[in-house]
């Protein structure tokens, strides 16, 4: 059977389908695993107690009438289709909840949703990174990426090519909490504004996670406002990947700040709340890109799924979801990032490990400094021993990694497992790499 161009690229092998793949029959498997690797949110009890109360709410809220026809919530949301742009009723409350914890004056012209922030993306690279006619001539233009690494799932979203430009980081050496072994990427803009496809016109739209996936990096106030210079500069958005970050999840321990304007375009995502099976992302931008988004969402999807926007609404409309972030799910990233942090060093601490100050997100980024092999081939060694971490290769869109040694030198580990789990794959890591620094030596 034979597919086309179209079909060739998402049916070739990917970073984004390994990982699925490999988490997928680690779940199927009867060997206990150590799942180090994927980006499922734990399970919070207060959380999923929440969730749950709110869909038995949701359930008895006017269950039946008096034509015995079901009318809850929950049926209306399952029963009928919302129109494109999205959950009207959701978007409203977001509307609601956004001006009044920031004050950007929004209306629901402002507000898409998608079935998910995968879905989202694949949306707006292919929006603002392609080919384009200008002046009687294609032109085809990239997604700059200002700090590399950065989230794997945005690698192979393209319809056409791959339509990314990276930038690589300072790396500065910091302590983290009083203690050595740490480190930090930046953002490097002499390199970033000397491109020369940003003055040339060949890019698209700048991108960034906040914090940022894999690393938990979270870029300062002033990298953003810098950042959002160069794209006003260049009269191109600014899109912010909030996945991890402020108002929810708000897994974010630095001093930070979210803004928005008519050239930032934020996306957020209901997924690491901890409700990611419902596949819910929003988009936050100018009433331009929400229509086109909208017109997407109609031709790829119909309408985007209503049950995670109905779950959310009275969480948004009461502030319930916000008091969730800061004192259930931030608190509890935190310790685990702490526990994990104790247990490495425990491990490797006199071994070249290096970890990216945790700042952020649901992962620690460890870097193997003169590792003998690579961390492609270590992630093998490792599912062999049953655990499961992602090398970091796939992290680098838009970067030719071919002579970058730190390219091979890391891995993203999960933070979001159960404490045993931790002791358990992270005692696994410490012992297989003690053995091939030690082999080496």
């Amino acid at each position: 059977m034979k597919f086309s161009k179209f079909g060739q690229k998402f049916t070739q092998p990917t970073g984004i389908s390994q990982l699925m793949d490999d988490l997928g029959d680690a779940l199927k498997s009867d060997k206990p695993v150590n799942m180090l690797g994927g980006g499922n949110p734990a399970r919070i009890e207060a959380v999923n107690e929440l969730f749950l109360e709110t869909y038995q709410a949701l359930g008895n809220d006017g269950s039946f009438n008096n034509s015995d026809e079901t009318n809850s919530t929950a049926t209306t949301s399952m029963a009928n289709y919302s129109n494109p742009q999205g959950d009207a009723a959701f978007i409203e409350a977001l509307v609601g909840f956004f001006n009044r914890h920031y004050d950007w004056d929004l209306t629901a012209d402002n507000i898409a949703l998608t079935n998910g922030s995968q879905n989202a993306f694949f949306y707006l690279f292919n929006l603002f990174g392609g080919a384009f006619n200008e002046q009687d001539q294609t032109v085809d233009k990239s997604i700059l990426l200002p700090l590399a690494p950065e989230y794997i799932g945005y690698s192979d979203v393209h319809v056409e090519g791959q339509h990314f430009m990276a930038v690589l980081p300072h790396i500065d050496e910091v302590t983290h909490e009083g203690e050595d072994g740490f480190f930090k990427y930046r953002v490097d803009f002499d390199a970033l504004e000397n491109l020369p496809a940003l003055k040339e016109g060949r890019i698209g739209a700048i991108c960034c996670s906040r914090p940022t996936n894999p690393t938990g990096n979270v870029l300062t106030d002033e990298e953003m406002a810098r950042l959002a210079e160069i794209a006003k500069r260049y009269e191109i958005p600014l899109i912010i990947d909030n996945a991890y970050g402020m108002p929810f999840p708000n897994i974010i321990y630095s001093d930070a700040h979210l803004n928005w304007d008519h050239n930032t375009i934020l996306c957020f995502s209901l997924s690491k709340i901890g409700l990611p099976g419902m596949r819910t992302g929003i988009i936050v931008a100018d009433s331009e890109v929400i229509e086109a988004v909208s017109a997407m969402n109609a031709v790829v999807n119909l309408a985007p799924t209503r049950f995670g926007a109905a779950i959310a609404t009275p969480l948004v409309e009461n502030d319930r979801i916000k008091q969730l972030s800061d004192n259930e799910i931030k608190p509890f990233y935190q310790q685990q990032a702490k526990t994990a942090v104790t247990l490495l060093k425990k491990e490797l601490g006199d071994y070249p490990l290096v970890i990216h100050k945790p700042e952020g997100a649901i992962f620690l980024w460890l870097w193997f400094k003169d590792l003998p092999i690579s961390t492609s081939e270590l992630y093998e060694t490792l599912k062999e021993k049953g655990t499961l971490i992602v090398p970091s290769e796939y992290f680098f869109p838009g970067v030719d990694i071919s002579d970058y040694k730190h390219a091979h030198e890391c891995i993203r580990m999960s933070i979001a497992a159960d404490e045993q789990t931790l002791i358990d794959g992270i005692a696994v890591i410490g012992e297989v790499v003690r053995g091939l620094y030690d082999g080496a030596k």
